[in-house]
This record gives C-alpha cells, structure tokens and sequence, in this order.
C-alpha cells in the first residue's frame, strides 16, 4: 500500500520548476524515472486523477517516496531522465529490448578462455564465470558477430570444463583441443588476442583477413598444406563478415531512418520498429516493445532509442507525431551535435510505403496475441480496441407471464463463463423487447468494473437503438452493434446501411456462437422459471 498521500505532497513541497522526479517503492528501490515541464502539477496529478490505466495504477500503489531533481529547462530534464534511465534501469521505464540480437559478449577469465554471449539484467549486473565484457553490439555493426561464428574463427573451446578426450569441435577443425595439451596456452591465447583486437575496435575483421592470406601463402611454400587449408577455410568464413564492415564503413552516416509505433490498449503495450535507409537500400530493422505506463510515450522511446545509437540520422520519418517534439528536437540535436528533423512520411510515394509496411508488421505483432476472429471483427468494425471481450445480451420470453434475459461473455473468441448474467424482467410488462433490453444493459453495467470492449445485441436497429440510450444514460462508452438474424446483417448506431460479412467469416461465426450461447442461456433460465412457478 502507498505511502505517499496528499498531505504527504504538500509536505514534501514539489518544485514548480522543470526536471526529473524518482519515483521509489518501501524497499527504496527507483521503481520510475519519468520528466516534467512543472514537476509539481505532474507529481500531483498521479495521486488526484482516477482515470490511469491498469498499469499505472499498479505503479502509483508501490510508491513510497519521491525525490526531484530540478534543471534549469526542459531539453535539460529531458536529457536527464534519459541519462538517469540507462543507469537506474527502472522495472517501470522503457527498457529497449531487441531479442533479435545479441547485447554484450564476454571473453572468460579461464587459463582458456571461452566466449560467451552476456546480457545485462534490470540490476545492470551480468551473471556467469567472471571475464572482460565487450559491448552493446547492434545489429549493423561489424562486431555484430554470432558467438558461435566467432568461436569457430578464432579456435576458442566451447567446452564449459576442459574434457580428457577431445570432442567433435576438434575433428571438424573448429577447435585445437586444449583439453589434450594439442595446443600450447601460448598458442591458444594468439587467437583469444586477435579476437580482443576486434572486439575492442583496436583490429578489424579485412585486417584480420590479410594477414591469415599471408599466412596461407607462407604455409603453402613450405609445403604445409593441411594448415593452408585451415587458413582458407577459415577465409571463406570470413568473407561475409568482411562485406558487412564494407557495409557499416558505408553506412557510417545513416542518412535517413523510419519509426513506427502501434499500442495494444487492451494488453497495455506499445510496439515500436525502426527502419534504417542508405543510399535507398534499408540496412537494418530492429523491433521493441514498451509498456504504456505513466509518462512512457513515443517521445520518450525515441530520446531513449536515439541517446543509445551510435549515430543520430538528420531526417527521422515517423508514423505518427511525437509528443513534445519541439523539446525532443532540440534534445536530439544537443545529443547530435547536427539538425535533426522529424516528420511525417507524406500520403504518397517511397517513404509513405516504408511507413505502412512497419505498421503492417507491427500489426502483425498485436494480432498474434488474440483470435483470428477477433481480429477480423476488429477490422470489419473499424474498432479503436481489439473486441477481445465482448457481452451478448438476448430477450426470452415465452408468452406473457414469465420474461426473461440473459448476458453472455466471450474472451478471446470463447465463452466465458464467469461472465455470464440472468434477469428476469422487472420494469417491463407486455411483449416490449426495445424496453426489456434497455434494462439488462442498464442492470448489467449499472455497478460493474469489468466492461466489454464490445456489446452485441441479438436484433435489429431497434434493439441496438434501446441499448445504446441505456449504456448512455449510465455514463458508458462502449462499441455497441446489433445481430440481425433474419439476413445475419450487423447494425451499427449511425451507420446508414448494415455490414453484412461473409457466411463463412471467422468473425460472423463468432458473433452468431455467442448470439446462440445467450439465447440457450436464457431460455434455459426461462424454462427453469416455469418449472418452479408450474401449479
């Protein structure tokens, strides 16, 4: 339970100032860094607003403290939050993740060292055998090597406790055996120093290259043609490695770069990709991933994103306008050292196609997470959010004496149980469904916290006409459609003509098992009723 109250605010006397605010649990760990224009009327606003998100409502109760730090103007705390980010890593912030490769490497302090892949954990430490660690590497950059490429390039063990038998490496020539005392520590450790020249930036993979040719040809006049082929092997290796260095030594400068973001509202992630171009040719793509949690904003990845780039590009073209960007620009171009330009891709031509193919792909990653029904529906609908729980609501009345209803609930495409509702009808008397369904939606959602992304109802525009004034008058905002069964036509409040889908759509069959579920449900209640009331 937080600590921090309103009282506690006033006490603690928040600057007006701009700067950065360090958010802390009762443990006093920095749970979130985040930056303000007024620190005071941000910092207040998480105790005194009541509409946050799931998220960061989780982040407002774990706070226990709060500290400032005030800066003399906004680029300043923008640049601080950034710095201070990279260094506390808070489990709340924006942590760029990229899975696709690898971050640090690491050569073991072992009499033969090994190389290992090392990733950083929240708390910044790495875990393993102790050893020098090389890094960040990303993707574009000539260290950006697979160990495993490396190993075999430079003969280093792979063996976690050196063995008294060599092992397959040895016989395919990817290993000299130190476990059999085949190689001397000397030798062993000529390869372990060139591969720290490269990591290091002291050495480069083309000088690496030229001097095993001469070795190749040395050995090849002495007539030691095993060990030339070793070495032409190992060249061939080498060959694409020394086109990507060509590549990076080209590309230096990136000249320009695509950022595109889609957020997933339901599951409270914003997915983010990023496209580099040279010279017209797209020379790297990296993916991420962020929670959208307090002040994590688009703004605030790109500050991050770019503060850890080895170069800012002068033109950024993005899918969407960033947030503060005036502030953002300058922040940038301060990193830089050079204008820096952010702008939408245009409607037409190269950079708007760039453009829509991140977002189709980032498309692709929200959707992996739900039904294929869902998602056409969602399509289908034009919905703002992913209708992963949607309630069915259904009129049963047979005669009337007894008039009932029911609401049903599906999640992700399937019912779910937990969710279903009965009623039996008490405002209504007479065969009036308009009127019986304006009262189960208003029963339904008149206290709950847990709302649909979207209410269907089993009928017409009438039915849909009376549910959407009953959701009105509750104060809710809730995607509303109507199933018509007759020509299974979906009505939509304000749509002049029905969508009609097609009979084997993923989405329709969804619709109508739910349509189906709600009216088994009720009537079966309806039924139940009878039986009890029978004289």
């Amino acid at each position: 339970m937080t600590m921090i109250t309103t009282a506690t605010l006033r006490e603690k006397r928040i600057p007006k100032n701009p700067g950065v605010y360090l958010m802390k649990d009762a443990k006093g760990q920095i749970i979130y860094i985040g930056k303000a224009k007024d620190l005071s009327k941000r910092v207040t606003s998480y105790f005194t607003k009541r509409d946050h998100n799931g998220k960061t409502a989780r982040l407002v109760q774990e706070i226990a403290d709060i500290e400032f730090m005030v800066t003399d103007n906004e680029i300043e705390a923008f640049l601080l939050e950034s710095n201070l980010i990279k260094r506390y890593r808070p489990v709340f912030n924006i942590e760029l993740k990229d899975n696709s490769r690898y971050s640090y490497l690491k050569i073991t302090d072992e009499q033969f060292p090994r190389l290992l892949v090392a990733r950083r954990n929240r708390n910044g430490e790495f875990s393993g055998p102790r050893g020098r660690i090389y890094g960040p590497f990303v993707r574009g950059s000539s260290k950006y090597l697979t160990a495993g490429l490396l190993r075999k390039l430079f003969k280093v063990r792979v063996c976690t406790r050196l063995p008294k038998v060599p092992c397959l490496q040895y016989f395919i020539k990817n290993c000299d055996a130190p476990c059999i005392a085949n190689v001397t520590r000397e030798k062993y450790m000529e390869g372990i120093d060139a591969l720290r020249q490269i990591l290091e930036g002291k050495s480069s993979v083309e000088r690496f290259a030229q001097e095993m040719e001469v070795e190749m040809k040395r050995a090849s006049d002495i007539g030691d043609y095993e060990r030339a082929r070793e070495i032409r092997d190992t060249l061939y290796r080498l060959s694409d490695l020394r086109i990507r260095q060509k590549m990076e030594k080209a590309n230096k400068r990136p000249h320009e770069e695509y950022v595109g973001i889609v957020r997933d509202k339901k599951k409270g992630v914003a997915h983010v990709m990023a496209l580099k171009r040279t010279h017209g040719v797209i020379s790297d793509r990296r993916k991420f991933e962020f929670d959208i949690v307090a002040d994590n904003s688009f703004s605030s990845f790109l500050l991050q994103y770019y503060s850890s780039a080895p170069a800012i590009p002068q033109m950024i073209f993005t899918s969407e306008e960033p947030e503060e960007k005036g502030v953002l620009l300058m922040s940038l171009e301060k990193l830089a050292g050079h204008p820096v330009k952010i702008a939408a891709a245009g409607n037409s031509g190269e950079r708007r196609q760039l453009v829509d193919l991140i977002m189709k792909n980032l498309s692709m990653y929200v959707e992996r997470g739900y039904a294929p029904a869902v998602v056409e529906l969602k399509q289908a609908l034009a919905l703002s959010v992913m209708p992963e729980t949607i309630d069915c609501f259904d009129v049963s009345n047979l005669g009337t004496d007894i008039a009932v209803g029911s609401s049903v609930r599906f999640v992700n495409g399937r019912p779910h149980k937990g969710g279903y509702r009965k009623f039996r009808i008490e405002t209504v008397s007479g065969q009036n469904d308009f009127a019986m369904i304006a009262e189960l939606v208003r029963r339904r959602y008149k206290d709950a916290k847990d709302l649909p992304d979207l209410v269907v109802i089993d009928g017409g525009r009438g039915q849909l006409g009376a549910a959407t004034s009953a959701l009105a008058s509750t104060g809710l905002i809730v995607p509303c459609i109507g199933l018509a069964k007759e020509n299974e036509e979906i009505h939509v409040q304000g749509a002049k003509e029905p969508i009609v889908l097609p009979r084997r759509s993923a989405a329709l069959r969804m619709l109508q098992h739910a349509r189906d579920e709600a009216h088994r449900f009720g009537l079966a209640y309806n039924k139940n009723l009878r039986r009890l009331t029978r004289p």
